[in-house]
């Protein structure tokens, strides 16, 4: 490790330190982004978590990269939220599958509180179920977060997008405050912290920097930070912007673990269009954590034959919580990890947004 190593992140993190970090050679990045990530991960364990979309489309948002929002033309058609028994026919169908964390979007600016009680019946058929439950409605004020905190929710998905000072270039419907305001009722009511953003919807890497600073410095970093590469979906505005390098991301990956070592990293959307040679150095890099299954809320997901042909190539398994009988979906009262063959993957921090981008 040379001297100008950095370890140990100020306690407040600087945006010039995580720029520093983005430009060191990619093996050194790399490597110290490794050493963190195996002093406080199972290097090879990797949390697995299946997500449903309960409510699709109509989203009055203008995220600019989404395929649900009512501004613009994607050929996305309009679902009322999901009745209860096909959500627990889904979640039972998940736990049957080795899931262990149960996801459920909807695409609302905020719910209402008629909305809510039957997100928070939903949440009830899950923990029913001995899974892990984690939901993404939108923003929350501090009374609905209390409420399914009362409900058991285990984790809440509220993603920042961006850095603040690209923001306003993606969404003018809701301000950056926004997303800390529900992130930090969320906080304060005692669930989980899911934030993330996108990658590659034209930001700079100072942009990236800015985001990653922005989660760091979080009262508490994220319990779980989905990393999402942007899924070009005609008809919005983000249609056409270029892809963003691999080694970009890889990077961003690696940034983000030195920033956040004990944060859960997650692969989110546009994994299906990463190779398996940037997906293993993602993992390497402190990625650990991924979707499981063939949907991501609206759009296509990576292959689950894939995925078990990959875990095995690289010698990864999943994850499965302390507690958690994969064989029964019921929590025992042992208090240790333990894993399994693909066939029972643990749940992982959510990461979702109103589509598919997760």
């Amino acid at each position: 490790m040379t001297a100008s190593s950095t370890r140990e992140p100020p306690a407040h993190t600087a945006i010039e330190h995580a720029l520093a970090l983005f430009d060191r050679p990619f093996n050194d990045l790399l490597f110290e982004a490794h050493q963190i990530h195996r002093a406080h991960f199972d290097a090879n364990a990797v949390q697995v978590s299946t997500l449903l979309s309960i409510k699709t489309g109509a989203c009055p948002e203008d995220c600019s990269y989404c395929s649900q929002s009512s501004k613009y033309d994607t050929g996305l058609e309009r679902e009322r939220l999901l009745p209860l028994n096909e959500v627990r026919e889904a979640a039972l169908r998940a736990r049957e599958t080795g899931a262990t964390r149960f996801c459920m979007g909807a695409a609302w600016r905020n719910p209402t509180d008629k909305q809510l009680g039957n997100v928070i019946d939903m949440v009830g058929v899950v923990k029913e179920l001995g899974m892990e439950a984690c939901v993404t409605l939108g923003m929350l004020t501090a009374p609905q977060a209390t409420r399914l905190k009362a409900a058991g929710l285990d984790y809440y998905n509220h993603n920042i997008d961006t850095s603040p000072e690209f923001y306003g270039e993606v969404i003018t419907t809701r301000n950056f405050q926004d997303r800390l305001d529900t992130l930090a009722h969320v906080r304060d009511s005692g669930i989980n912290v899911c934030s993330g953003g996108i990658l590659g919807m034209g930001e700079s890497r100072t942009d990236r920097a800015s985001f990653l600073v922005s989660l760091a410095n979080l009262p508490r970093p994220p319990e779980s930070v989905p990393l999402n590469m942007l899924v070009r979906i005609p008809g919005t505005p983000m249609a056409d912007i270029p892809s963003l390098d691999p080694i970009e991301f890889i990077r961003t990956v690696a940034v983000a673990r030195i920033l956040m070592p004990t944060s859960h990293l997650r692969l989110s959307a546009g994994r299906e269009g990463m190779s398996e040679e940037a997906q293993a150095w993602c993992f390497f890099a402190g990625a650990n954590s991924i979707f499981y299954g063939d949907k991501l809320l609206t759009t296509d997901n990576a292959n689950q034959n894939h995925d078990r042909t990959l875990f095995d190539k690289l010698g990864i398994h999943p994850l499965i919580p302390a507690g958690f009988t994969a064989a029964s979906g019921t929590h025992d009262d042992e208090e240790e990890d333990y894993t399994s063959p693909m066939g029972g993957c643990g749940g992982g921090g959510c990461g979702l947004t109103h589509h598919h981008n997760a």
